[in-house]
């Protein structure tokens, strides 16, 4: 299949470490439809969140996409698998995979190479943006980083800034459960 790479300015869809994510998951995760799961709009082979770093700049094809922000799994995956906690499984497992924003739009075709151009923060991993706001949820010092982080998506951001602003981590059941 070809694709022309355009649309949302920062949520194209996340790619994710396809073999890796396979047989972590098959192993901890029987009931979980791997084939369904892996279906995103970019999957690639020896990538993950612990390298992979917010304002991390690739060629794929004719196209020019940057890392924009990890992904934030919602109730739906519960649905979707039938299993009631699958988004919080994925959110404490902090496989999430991530978005792109496409900064120069053009065609990529089935086997084109994901060719890294640039690394903007190199130190700030999706990992560790995942650890700051998913385990070490009020780490002031990480927060204020995030907060500065221009390359990093505007909605991460303002995380960061409510959390420190009201020293209080936000109640992600409706996210996650689907409920208020």
């Amino acid at each position: 299949m070809i694709r022309k790479l355009e649309g949302s300015v920062e949520e194209l869809k996340a790619l994710m470490d396809a073999a890796d994510d396979e047989a972590a998951w098959k192993k901890r995760e029987q009931e979980l439809q791997w084939e369904r799961w892996r279906r995103e709009n970019i999957s690639t082979a020896g990538l993950t969140e612990a390298e992979v770093a917010v304002g991390d700049t690739f060629r794929l094809g004719d196209a020019l996409i940057q890392v924009s922000q990890g992904r934030q799994p919602c109730w739906k995956l519960n649905h979707r698998f039938g299993v009631a906690n699958m988004a919080r499984r994925v959110q404490q497992a902090g496989r999430t995979g991530w978005y792109y924003r496409v900064l120069q739009t053009g065609t990529v075709t089935p086997g084109d190479r994901l060719e890294l151009i640039d690394r903007l923060a190199p130190d700030w991993t999706l990992r560790r943006l995942w650890h700051a706001l998913y385990v070490d949820r009020m780490n002031l010092v990480e927060l204020e980083g995030i907060a500065e982080l221009d390359v990093l998506a505007e909605g991460w951001r303002k995380y960061a800034l409510r959390r420190l602003e009201s020293r209080r981590v936000e109640d992600w059941s409706a996210r996650l459960d689907g409920s208020a």
